[in-house]
Parts: structure tokens; C-alpha cells; sequence
């Protein structure tokens, strides 16, 4: 989204003399999420924007000029990119693809070049911006908190080729170090994991209850029952406890990004892994 329309919100709020905690308790939403849209990082939804128009007297300007976001995900998915936006702490469980939220241009571009069956490079195309404008959530040196709990598959197998996969792996170095990611391994040496059926996001917020979002091939869903959800933060709980340190980890990553750099692939610990793991 452009900043035209947060700017003109911020002007409109600052006219009214509110401050963003103000106008946040009069919407009825919260102090973070009017931050992310004045700053241009995220929509508000048509009900968002019709509180705000409300609080700030302003017709329905804001309801009438929402920027139209051209996004390419899968339906399934477009509940939970959604959520993802309003998310003040984010927890991900990558099992076969580093997180979308992760992704660098290159690795992106060579996961979504894999789809089936094939799209237009078009297509391909506005996919990856859709996929490069959720990264956005990083911009913020705070706002989500970030952890992911990256699978060994992750790493060791290879998308697009040596060079992409050892940039990816640096840019999870990079984001780790400079502390705007927790990231941890699960060592193929522990086997089975009560992970490992397939991906797993779990999100909190400021103003509802958390919500986890699981997903498998060509389908996804939102759990939000608080059982079902408390289930899932044990699951990923447990398998975090048996995952290495973030020290460890990254030492991993790097060593895995040097053996890419040298284009060579990365020695499996076990004779047939790439076969179970196919």
C-alpha cells in the first residue's frame, strides 16, 4: 500500500488533536495496528475503516478510498495473511519451504516457479510481490515478534539451486543476529516430533484471543476453539524444547550456507535420508 492513504489518516488524526492510543480506543482497535497503517504497511479492513471514519468525523472517506491490494495467494490462505498483519507475536513451523514471511526474492521466486500445474510467469510474478509485500512485517524493528522452528528438511533441501539456497540461509542468519528473528532447528537426529504432519503458525494479538493456522497440500485452516489452539502451542512448545539453541542453529546455517557456497550439497547425516524425505 502506498503511504497517501496513511498519511492522510495521520493528518486527519493529528487535525483532531488524538493520539494514536486516542483514536485507537475510540475505533476500537489497537495502538499497534493504527501505527502499521499510517506508516502504509497494512489495509484496514472495511470495518476498520468505517470506525475510523466515525471517530474522526470524516464521512466515509476512508471506507470509500481503501487502497485495492493486488494479492495472489491461495484462498484458503488469504484469512490467515490477513491475521498475520494484526499479529503482535508470530510463531512458525517451516517443514519443507523457509516461511513465506522469510523468503528472499530468489528462493521465493524458485518455490512459486514450482507449482502445479504450472501459471504464467505473470502469475508467478504477482505471487512474488504478494509474497515480498508480507516480508514487510518485518520492517518493523519490534512489531511482530518473530520466532520460526525450521525442520533440518529445510535447509538441506535444495531450492533453485546452491547459490539461492545459500543466500536464504545467510538472510535467516542476518535477521537472527541482528535480533529481529528467533530462528531454531529440529535435527533430523530426533526422529520423530509432534510437528511434523505439517506446517503450523500460531499468532497472539493485542485485542482477541490467538488463533493458530495450519496448513498441508492445497488446503488450510484457522483453528481459533482456545482447546484446540492451546493443543497446538504445546505441540510447538515440546518440539521447541528438543530443538538446538539458537547458537547451535545458527552455527548450522552457516555451515550449510558455506557448503552451498561451494556448490557442493550439504552431507546428509544418514544414508537414504533423501528418499524418507521425499
Amino acid at each position: 500500500m502506498g503511504h497517501m492513504y496513511g498519511d492522510w489518516l495521520r493528518e486527519q488524526r493529528e487535525s483532531a488533536r488524538l493520539t494514536q492510543q486516542q483514536l485507537a480506543d475510540m475505533a476500537v482497535m489497537t495502538r499497534s495496528h493504527i501505527a502499521h497503517i499510517e506508516a502504509g504497511r497494512r489495509v484496514p479492513s472495511k470495518e476498520d475503516a468505517r470506525r475510523l471514519d466515525s471517530a474522526l468525523n470524516t464521512g466515509n472517506v476512508l471506507s470509500s478510498f481503501l487502497p485495492q491490494e493486488d494479492v495472489a495467494v491461495a484462498d484458503y490462505f488469504e484469512a490467515a495473511r490477513l491475521l498475520e498483519q494484526q499479529a503482535v507475536m508470530i510463531r512458525e513451523f517451516a517443514l519443507s519451504f523457509v516461511p513465506g514471511v522469510l523468503q528472499t526474492e530468489r528462493y521465493a521466486r524458485a518455490v512459486l516457479g514450482t507449482s502445479f500445474p504450472r501459471v504464467s510467469e505473470e502469475e508467478c510474478d504477482r505471487r512474488l510481490v504478494t509474497r515480498l509485500e508480507r516480508a514487510k512485517l518485518l520492517d518493523d524493528a519490534e512489531m511482530p515478534v518473530f520466532w520460526t522452528l525450521l525442520d533440518e528438511a529445510v535447509l538441506r533441501r535444495q531450492i533453485g539451486g546452491p547459490a539461492i539456497m545459500a543466500e536464504q540461509l545467510n538472510h535467516l542468519v542476518h535477521l537472527a543476529e541482528i535480533g529481529r528473528i528467533q530462528v531454531h532447528v529440529l535435527p533430523f537426529a530426533l526422529g520423530v516430533h509432534p510437528l511434523l504432519s505439517n506446517m503450523l503458525t500460531l499468532m497472539w494479538f493485542e485485542d482477541q484471543p490467538p488463533m493458530a493456522y495450519g496448513e498441508g497440500l492445497w488446503m488450510g485452516r484457522i483453528h481459533d476453539a482456545p482447546a484446540i489452539v492451546q493443543e497446538l502451542q504445546h505441540r510447538y512448545d515440546f518440539a521447541l524444547g528438543n530443538a538446538l539453541p539458537l547458537k547451535e542453529s545458527l552455527a548450522l546455517l552457516r555451515a550449510t550456507a558455506r557448503d552451498y557456497e561451494r556448490h557442493d550439497l550439504p552431507n546428509h547425516p544418514e544414508r537414504g535420508g533423501a528418499e524418507r524425505l521425499a
